[in-house]
């Protein structure tokens, strides 16, 4: 597996690939939910590229980005054993040479709701960095995790709006086998706090179990009610959702495909799931 730093680096190998180029963006930290990803791409083109980068335009401030896991050595091991082709790790210098960039996406009014209420700047960190990796590496396919199910239909609709010719594949969500949606952050939680934290994943099932009779109307209040029961959970959001624009569903006998998506801090630790249903 080749290790590319810079842009020259990466600019050079990418001459060098024939056939077409699969692309998995990561931000280290790795564990088999990314593996999913890479997998996908490997059955998906003839060569796999992972990047490894900690993007610091999609943190607000306060927020983690100072102590996200970085563990490069080891996430480079891991990728090598899954065939991985080339990483590209560079530092925030090498991606905003310039500093801070002056022009920027518009994520549109999907970035403003549920993550983006919360995090009202982190959608245009992600669509900047994302653009930009898709210019410096021309992938052909580029695979996105379904637990990131709003950057997920956001990315879409960039690719689709801006004419990037490559195609978005999303990955189903890897869960450990109690049920917890595998994450980055489930290392910052306790022992007791990763017991509370099922809760998430339980109450979208049950969610999904009792979707008929709650109806599109009820069924988020009443997957939030679950959730607000149990000591050291506080609720950000539970919505029903359409999964291609990400527009909450409130209408009283919906019809079609959904995403039932929650934001929910377990400690101090944030984190997000989502199932799909069909009413």
């Amino acid at each position: 597996m080749k290790i590319l730093q810079t842009r020259e680096e990466l600019k050079t190998w990418r001459e060098n690939v024939s056939g077409t180029l699969g692309l998995v963006m990561t931000m280290g930290a790795l564990h088999e939910g990314h593996l999913d990803l890479v997998r996908a791409a490997k059955a998906a083109a003839d060569t796999v590229l992972v990047t490894v980068f900690v993007n610091p335009t999609q943190f607000a401030p306060g927020e983690d980005f100072d102590k996200y896991p970085r563990d490069l050595e080891g996430d480079a091991a891991k990728l090598r054993a899954v065939g991985v082709d080339a990483l590209f790790a560079p530092t925030p210098e090498v991606m905003y040479p310039q500093g801070e960039a002056l022009v920027s996406f518009n994520p549109g009014p999907a970035a403003k709701i549920l993550e983006g209420k919360t995090r009202p700047t982190h959608f245009a960190g992600v669509l900047l960095v994302v653009g930009k990796m898709f210019h410096l590496t021309r992938p052909d396919v580029a695979c996105f995790g379904k637990k990131d199910a709003q950057q997920l239909a956001i990315v879409t609709q960039m690719v689709r709006d801006l004419d990037f010719p490559l195609e978005i594949l999303p990955v189903e969500i890897r869960r450990e086998e109690d049920g917890l949606a595998m994450s980055s952050r489930n290392r910052y939680l306790s022992e007791a706090e990763r017991g509370s934290a099922l809760n998430l994943s339980q109450s979208l099932q049950w969610g999904l179990e009792h979707a008929s009779e709650l109806g599109s109307d009820r069924i988020a209040a009443a997957v939030r009610g679950r959730l607000e029961e149990i000591p050291g959970i506080e609720v950000d959001y539970v919505a029903l959702v359409n999964p291609r624009g990400f527009v909450p569903i409130t209408e009283v006998g919906f019809r079609g495909p959904a995403t039932l998506a929650l934001a929910a801090k377990v400690g101090a630790t944030r984190l997000i799931d989502n199932m799909d249903l069909v009413f």
